[in-house]
């Protein structure tokens, strides 16, 4: 279940980003979670990834917007959703969305966690180079519904000084200001994709 928090009641503008609440069985047996549910902010994301950008944001955004639409008013059982990414492992950031998908869904190769008794199996449950319309497909494994989501990064443009700015602070050439700018304008290009694109960067495709 995702919930927008209003940007005026957030010092930090990321917390205004939606948030997602997730029913997980397993940290509910293990007494990891009250009643097993968990609550993933954008934070949690930029933890993992290391750094918030926008491909950090638009693989938050997918799931939020993704489980959604698949679960409706239900929340949504981490541990109980199959992730299939068009993209291959290897090919640009899909890495990188999969890694975040992998966080919010519990969804796993082969690696993942083996479960316990029989149950709470993670593996063979992300898969990619999966033909389909959209960028990410979401399915549930107890009802098999499915639902499709596809980023537009293009609908929240960068300000062109960035393309400048970046190759300055990597070499390390960039002036304290230019440093200062760069960083800036990055971070509000994250900001205005989570709190004010949330909902038109993202689109949906039933699958």
């Amino acid at each position: 279940m995702m919930t927008i928090h209003p940007l005026a009641h957030s010092p930090n503008p990321f917390d205004s980003a939606p948030t997602l609440k997730l029913y997980d069985p397993l940290a509910e047996l293990l007494g990891a979670a009250a009643q097993g549910v968990i609550e993933y902010r954008f934070a949690d994301a930029v933890k993992l990834a290391g750094h918030p950008c926008p491909t950090v944001a638009s693989a938050y955004l997918m799931a939020c917007h993704g489980l959604t639409a698949l679960y409706g008013p239900e929340l949504p059982t981490r541990g109980g959703i199959r992730v299939e990414l068009a993209g291959l492992a290897t090919e640009g950031v899909v890495g990188v969305i999969a890694s975040v998908l992998t966080l919010l869904t519990g969804a796993t190769g082969q690696t993942g966690f083996k479960g316990l008794g029989g149950h709470f199996d993670r593996r063979h449950l992300l898969e990619f180079g999966v033909p389909m319309r959209g960028q990410v497909r979401f399915t549930r494994v107890d009802t098999s519904a499915q639902v499709e989501v596809r980023a537009h990064l293009d609908r929240v443009p960068a300000d062109a000084r960035i393309g400048t700015l970046m190759p300055r602070c990597i070499a390390g050439t960039a002036s304290t200001d230019e440093r200062t700018l760069f960083q800036s304008l990055w971070q509000e290009r994250v900001r205005a994709l989570l709190v004010e694109h949330a909902e038109s960067a993202i689109e949906i495709i039933h699958a």
